[in-house]
């Protein structure tokens, strides 16, 4: 069949093409429903506006336009900022004002309220929920961003979706059609031989990974929770329909699409229906489909897994997958060197992702939505006594403040007491100890509080890739506790630190003497030098400096003739460092020359120092 298609479109399809059918046919041998894919992607095509299509030629120009050390991302509900899309639109130059130039908007599909896991069960991937707006206002919004020079991140759930999608209610209601889109069983035979090779997600909350639809009179699966229907990606078409949703955000003018639990979504019994390599077969075939409809689009890998199991979803330099990859087990050894003031697992895991190769870009954060889970290297730390089960309990018991001198203000989020586990939650500032300090009144807490704060962030900003806030964490945003009043959230700890934006206390920012206003102007100081030396470069070659200390982290960056080390202290004393690097340094914010043998820190305080060769020559 010859199709007519216009000369860009079949230049970039053509440029795939042989890969594209051999991976779909290896996948489906359905040659209709191949067929039937293809035109789909030419209608994406052909629909997108012409503004995007400007936008995507721009970004093809310059490929690695989100690479760059100018790039600050943040994290928000849309109500818990501004209310409603329209409202973040009237927000922009306060995000503008924050440096950020990477704008993740959380889940904001249409969902069924207590019964969407904060958006991630949707049952329309075309409808945004009533109260936040409508589809119109996201694309307005998204419109306004690229015109202020903001890329807008949007997630796409596309493991499951929520019981009462059109298809699933359909599945209900005995339509086959509908039900091969899921994984329905007459009985619990095959569901249970899949329960002997699969882990639970949520073993306390939603145990299993299946449940009983009464309407249908059958078994299906649930792997996250019993309203989140797990999709069938070996039916052809749902992968067609689902790739033709994420084409449909993508022409809203999404720049950057997060695939949600992308490591679950290929099931085979007798596994772990875990990081599957069709999973990669299916990832690859979306990264070739954004390149020939929507090439000015980013794939943002959600893969929460040991750093074994994450790197492969970058794919190869000839057959590359995500674009990006959340750096996840660098935050929770973050927080554990918070409460056991020793660097020496984040030595180790920091060494490994320098080794990575320059091409590999990865979001940085210090929290997201969801909860801190412990998945810390645990043979490495044997090496210092550190068993598995007491040392979670030991930092679940820091961080929550119940460890006797522990400042920090945090909650547990699925606790299991039969294997001694347990995730935390909690804003950075009231874990690093703002809260309680604060509600102390206590100056020096607060001092120490801030630095540690500040130290935190700064240490975000001098790792390779992207930087990405958490919306209120500028201004030192405290716990939600108000989640507890609420009948929808109070059995989900995760909502302490997903409140509402204080607008009153955000204007304190302004004041230079306020706690707001220090952390404010200190994050935007931050931002503009790591935008303003080359040094902070996505290409630098990086690596830890040792400082003879086991509470200070030292990390060095150099690219064309500037290095720069940041120090760290994470610890409840001042140290004072030497560093053995050569070169003459100058303090990055002052300019002042530092004596090298002689670096003072006071605990949760952090420094930049700077080299610049081509100047010393």
């Amino acid at each position: 069949m010859t199709r007519q298609w216009d000369s860009e479109f079949t230049s970039r399809f053509e440029a795939h093409q042989k890969e594209l059918e051999q991976l779909y046919n290896d996948l489906y041998h359905d040659e209709k429903a191949y067929s039937y894919f293809l035109d789909m992607l030419y209608r994406a095509y052909e629909t997108r506006s012409e503004d995007l299509k400007a936008l995507d030629e721009a970004r093809l120009a310059e490929p690695e336009w989100y690479k760059g050390h100018h790039m600050v991302g943040m994290l928000m509900y849309v109500s818990a900022f501004a209310g409603t899309l329209q409202g973040v639109r009237k927000k922009l130059d306060y995000i503008q004002e924050c440096g950020v130039n990477y704008l993740h908007l959380m889940p904001l599909l249409k969902s069924p309220a207590g019964r969407s896991d904060g958006g991630y069960a949707v049952a329309d991937f075309r409808a945004v929920q009533e109260e936040l707006g409508t589809m119109e206002d996201l694309a307005e919004l998204a419109s306004d961003c690229h015109k202020d020079g903001i890329a807008v991140c949007l997630d796409f759930v596309m493991n499951h979706t929520s019981e009462d999608h059109e298809w699933a209610v359909k599945a209900r209601k005995g339509d086959p059609e509908a039900q091969a889109r899921y994984f329905f069983y007459d009985n619990w035979d095959i569901p249970n031989e899949y329960e002997k090779t699969v882990p639970q997600v949520f073993p306390t909350t939603a145990p299993g990974n299946f449940s009983w639809c009464e309407e249908a009179g059958k078994v299906v699966m649930t792997t996250f929770y019993p309203y989140q229907w797990d999709l069938n990606y070996s039916n052809p078409t749902v992968f067609n329909d689902m790739t033709d949703n994420l084409l449909y955000l993508c022409n809203q003018g999404v720049d950057i699409v997060r695939l949600d639990a992308v490591p679950y979504i290929w099931k085979e019994l007798g596994t772990s229906c875990r990081n599957l390599p069709q999973v990669h077969t299916l990832v690859r075939l979306m990264r070739m489909v954004t390149e020939i409809v929507c090439p000015g689009t980013l794939l943002l890998g959600e893969v929460v897994m040991e750093p074994s199991k994450v790197v492969p979803y970058f794919g190869t330099v000839d057959k590359p997958e995500c674009h990006m990859l959340y750096n996840v087990t660098t935050m929770a050894s973050t927080w554990h060197t918070v409460a056991t003031k020793d660097v020496r697992l984040l030595q180790h895991q920091l060494g490994q992702i320098f080794k990575l190769p320059h091409e590999y870009t990865f979001l940085n954060y210090l929290r997201c939505h969801d909860d801190i889970g412990w998945g810390l290297d645990y043979d490495y730390l044997d090496r210092f006594g550190a068993q598995e089960v007491p040392h979670k309990k030991f930092l679940n018991d820091y961080l929550t403040g119940k460890w006797p001198g522990s400042p920090a203000r945090g909650e547990l989020y699925n606790d299991d007491p039969t294997l001694g586990d347990a995730r935390l939650c909690g804003t950075t500032a009231s874990l690093c100890g703002l809260e309680s300090a604060r509600y102390e009144n206590n100056g020096p807490k607060i001092d120490w509080a801030l630095r540690l704060d500040e130290m935190l962030h700064a240490y975000m900003f001098t790792m390779s890739g992207i930087p990405v806030l958490y919306s209120g964490d500028e201004i030192a945003a405290e716990n939600d506790y108000s989640y507890h009043d609420d009948p929808l959230k109070q059995e989900d700890s995760r909502w302490l630190h997903r409140g509402d934006m204080n607008w009153e206390i955000a204007e304190r920012r302004k004041d230079p003497d306020s706690v707001e206003g220090k952390l404010f102007v200190s994050i935007t100081m931050m931002e503009k030098m790591r935008s303003d030396h080359r040094a902070f470069d996505e290409e630098a070659d990086t690596w830890i400096v040792d400082t003879n200390d086991q509470s200070v982290l030292g990390i060095g960056r150099y690219y064309h003739g500037e290095k720069l080390i940041g120090l760290f202290n994470f610890g409840s004393e001042r140290s004072v460092l030497s560093i053995d690097e050569l070169g003459n340094f100058s303090d990055v914010f002052s300019g002042e020359r530092i004596d090298k043998d002689s670096i003072a820190l006071l605990p949760g305080a952090f420094m930049w120092v700077v080299c610049d060769f081509r100047k010393e020559l």
